[in-house]
């Protein structure tokens, strides 16, 4: 028999405004707990260094994180050219300098360039990157250096938003990108462009698939509900589930089709899109999950909330 989770079910997406110093798993954890929730997740890691937008999914939720994970990403960021650090970035020691004050803004920019559009990069040491099962942050601090496979990313926006020339340089920049991308290798690469150590000294996630700054709650927001409030008001800050897929098309089945649906089977669906993933609802609306167009015009399904 399978153990009851601790906690109460929570269902839906929390936007939250990750503050710097603390890991994405210490910052859900502190969510979950305000929550009580028995069941919560986040979508892709932030460095302790980074703050800004991390959705956690609670409950049914947890079911299409993939979707967040896969995502694409936004970044304000500033990189020091001229000091590299283990880390790549703040939180590290440092392990290289060199003078960076013969470079110029637009030294910067043609170098910024070639690392536009679809590149390869190399994971950091210090990241959560499995190799033989391992994470590679935890062979880094054994002192390992482990050799990694280049990875393709998509870099859609680079671009210089401010420079501070002198002996060490201070950009600030905004980075659009795929998922799996990694700012710190990208302010790493940049300065090996350019001749020069380089470090991310401040890194903040504007978007993160369809959330923004403007849709996140702080930790200190949440405690003041928290404090004065009931469960229900903590609630009221959720997202619903279906909020992370509003890029899918949206089919609505008829009774008999949903009830099919539901027991696992495909279902035909007339004037349905050729192909791809989509939304399915009820006749009445009501958000049933996520399913697979198939080539014989049958809708699988894939992704379903309990019942």
């Amino acid at each position: 028999m399978a153990r009851r989770r601790k906690g109460r079910q929570v269902d839906g997406l929390l936007v939250l405004d990750k503050p710097t110093g603390m890991s994405s798993n210490a910052a859900l954890q502190q969510v979950k707990r305000l929550f009580g929730a028995a069941k919560a997740g986040h979508t892709g890691s932030l460095d302790p260094l980074a703050t800004g937008v991390l959705p956690l999914c609670f409950g049914e939720a947890t079911k299409f994180s993939q979707f967040l994970l896969d995502a694409d990403k936004a970044y304000d960021s500033t990189f020091v050219l001229g000091v590299g650090t283990d880390t790549a970035d703040a939180d590290g020691a440092v392990i290289a300098q060199a003078s960076a004050a013969h470079l110029t803004e637009d030294a910067v920019i043609q170098a910024m360039a070639t690392l536009t559009g679809a590149i390869e990069q190399v994971p950091p040491m210090y990241s959560a990157v499995k190799v033989d099962g391992q994470s590679l942050y935890k062979r880094a601090r054994a002192g390992e250096q482990v050799e990694r496979a280049a990875r393709s990313v998509d870099i859609y926006c680079f671009e210089l938003v401010s420079f501070e020339p002198g002996e060490h340089v201070r950009i600030s920049v905004n980075v659009r990108c795929s998922k799996g991308t990694y700012i710190r290798t990208l302010a790493e690469d940049l300065g090996a462009a350019l001749g020069v150590p380089a470090h991310v000294a401040m890194l903040r996630r504007c978007q993160s698939g369809p959330f923004g700054l403007d849709d996140c709650v702080t930790p200190e927001q949440l405690t003041a509900v928290k404090d004065v409030g009931a469960d229900a008001d903590l609630d009221a800050l959720l997202q619903p589930i279906e909020s992370c897929i509003q890029h899918l098309p949206r089919l609505s089945l008829s009774e008999a089709a949903t009830f099919y649906i539901r027991q696992g089977q495909p279902v035909l669906v007339p004037n349905g899109p050729q192909s791809g993933m989509v939304r399915i609802a009820d006749a009445g609306g009501l958000f049933l999950g996520v399913g697979d167009m198939r080539d014989d015009g049958k809708l699988a399904p894939k992704r379903l909330l309990a019942q």
